[in-house]
This record gives structure tokens, sequence and C-alpha cells, in this order.
């Protein structure tokens, strides 16, 4: 018969003690995510919002007002998911359209702004491409930033913070376009949900967008925003649409002549994750950015990425992200592009009968 020795005893405590610590963040009414929590890194209020680093059963993750933002399991696959495919297609507008001179446009995307994108891997992403000559991040909260340099280095820490392309701007990011006299190839927000009460909501409006449409390039400008959960709703059960990414697409095609939806799986949200692209052109170029060639993405991909110096590498099975090329990208490729824009059936459908856009005068908010 085997016997517990006191350190068995003392394991066994410790292992009970710790199956009591947990994470659990509320997905929607009725609907919550729990897992493990094996270490609290960080917590701080900020001016903004409360900001925590901890490890989940997703790895290293960060968490604001007890949202998750990014988690080291997959936060590549949100990062990946939002800036290359706005970027690429951006050059690719850019070589159906001539300069001054009638001479086509070399090297596009030159000049990307994001808004919010505090983890820094946004910009992360954005400095792989070797055309990019000047980065704007305009992010509200220090705080955020400071903590994701000490204790998220991998998202791109001081490597992509200090980059001699990027100029990072603790501010309004509304306020920094409605005043800004610069225009931009890509616009990116990388912005809280709307929910109410928050400081994003601004950012979602029929407004905004209008003044963002005039900051971008003619004929090549691509605007992209993050647009929450991408499950199919509504629920009828709730009696409501805890939804914003319809009236996000909606909004969107109120101004420019195309708006796209698309979307990626992000277990660490325990959901769906939409993404909104728009841009202006000519009517079948919406089905062109969505039938893009495998071959033709993975030829950019090799044409333009680089890993950028100086970011640790994350410990995942799923590749480094560093080299060149697909070496660079744990996400993307030509593959996976088309795999963003298939969006399911029931989705399409509860996107068909949606109809709402977001203003000023009548905001809509999200869970």
């Amino acid at each position: 018969m085997s016997t517990i020795n006191d350190n068995d005893d003392t394991t066994i405590s410790k292992e009970r003690a710790k199956s009591a610590f947990r994470y659990t963040e509320e997905i929607g009414p009725g609907l919550k995510l729990d897992m493990s929590l094996s270490k609290i890194h960080h917590t701080t209020l900020s001016e903004f919002q409360e900001v925590q680093v901890i490890d989940t059963y997703f790895g290293r993750t960060l968490v604001t007002d007890g949202k998750t933002q990014s988690a080291e399991h997959d936060e590549f696959v949100y990062h990946e998911s939002l800036v290359h495919p706005p970027l690429f297609w951006s050059g690719i507008l850019s070589k159906s359209s001539s300069d001054s001179n009638g001479e086509a446009i070399k090297g596009t995307p030159k000049s990307v702004f994001i808004g919010g994108g505090g983890e820094l891997a946004t910009a992360r992403e954005v400095l792989k491409h070797n055309t990019i000559e000047r980065l704007v991040m305009v992010d509200i909260d220090p705080v955020v930033i400071d903590v994701c340099k000490q204790y998220l280095p991998e998202w791109g820490g001081d490597a992509v913070a200090n980059h001699p392309k990027m100029e990072l701007i603790i501010g309004d990011a509304h306020k920094y376009l409605m005043e800004t006299e610069e225009t931009f190839d890509v616009i990116i927000m990388d912005i809280s949900d709307p929910i109410e009460a928050g400081p994003g909501i601004a950012l979602y409006t029929q407004e905004f967008y209008q003044r963002a449409a005039k900051v971008l390039t003619p004929n090549s400008g691509v605007f992209v925003t993050q647009a929450g959960s991408a499950d199919f709703v509504p629920h009828p059960e709730l009696g409501e649409d805890i939804s914003c990414f319809s009236p996000i697409m909606n909004t969107l095609n109120t101004v420019f002549d195309h708006a796209i939806p698309y979307t990626v799986s992000i277990a660490s949200f325990g959901e769906d994750w939409g993404f909104v692209m728009a841009f202006n052109g000519s009517q079948n170029q919406g089905k062109e950015l969505i039938d893009l060639s495998s071959e033709k993405i993975n030829s950019l991909i090799e044409e333009r990425i680089e890993s950028v110096p100086g970011v640790p590498v994350q410990k995942q099975s799923t590749g480094s992200g560093t080299g060149k090329g697909n070496h660079a990208l744990r996400l993307y490729d030509g593959e996976a592009h088309r795999g963003l824009f298939a969006l399911s059936k029931p989705l399409r459908r509860a996107i068909e009968k949606d109809r709402r856009i977001m203003t000023k005068e009548n905001p809509i908010f999200m869970y």
C-alpha cells in the first residue's frame, strides 16, 4: 500500500488551492468563459480602465476591465487578420491607379495610421511590410502601452515602440484624425468595442467614417476596423441583438463604395471575431478582394514581409513568426485569406436582415 508523505500533502494542498483560482469572462448574457488562472503578473487602474496581465489556459493574457484583449495562444490570429488583408489590398489598388504624371504608383502602402493598438502587436504586423515609410499610432492609455512593453514584449515591446518608422502618440485617435492635414494609405482602428459609457463609441459613427474617408489616399486608400463579435446573432431568446458587426458594416457602406466583412475564430475570445474593410473603387473590386488567388497573396508575402528585428520569439508550436516571407507570419497566407472572407450561411442571413446604422445621435452598443 502506498503512503503520502508530508511533501505529498503540501503538493495536494497547493493543487487544491490552485483549482479554485479561476478566470471567468462573461461573453454574453447567460454565456461565460471559465478557465484556470495560474498567475497574476500585474494589475493596475489607469485613468481609463483596469489593466491586468495574467496567465490562463491560453497563456499570457492582457485583460482590460474584465475583458480579454489578447492572449499568447492566438494574439497573432487577431493581429494578422486585422493588418495584412488591408495592407496588401491597398498595394493592389494602387497598381490600378496612377500618380499625377500618369505613372503607376509603386511600393505602397507607404503610410499607415493605427487608432488604439496599445499592445503594439498591430504595429508589429504593419512594420513587417517593407513598403512602409511612416507609421503613426495614437492610443489614449499610456498605462496599457507600458504594461505591454514590460509583460508582453513578444507582442512588439520596445523594438516596435522605438522603431525608426514609428511615431507613437499618447492621445485621442478621434481628435487626431479630425485635425490632421496628413493623408494615409491605410487606416487601422484597433480600438475598444462600442460599449455604453466606453471611450470607443465615437470611433464607430457615420460622422467619424466620413472624416476617415477624407484622410485616406484617393483611389487606393483602405480603412479597416475591428468589429466585435461575429457569431451568427441575434439570439432570439435574448430579445435583442448584442452584436455591432452588421451595423459597423452598414455604416461604412454609407460612406465607402465597398464595406467588406470578414471573420476569424479566436479561441481566447470564446467566439468568432469580425472585421470590416472599406474602400472606394469600381463595382467589381469587392469581389476581386474576396477572390484574390492564393498564388497572388503568397507572392506578395514573399516579396514584402519580414519580421521586425528585436521582437522576442513567442514560445508557440505554430511557428515563431520570424524570418522573411511566409516564415514571418503564423496565420495569414493565400489559403487563410480566402477562409477569412468565407462567412457562414447563418451569419450572412443575419447580416442581410440587419439595417441598423451608427451615428452620433443614434449610437449602437454591443454587450
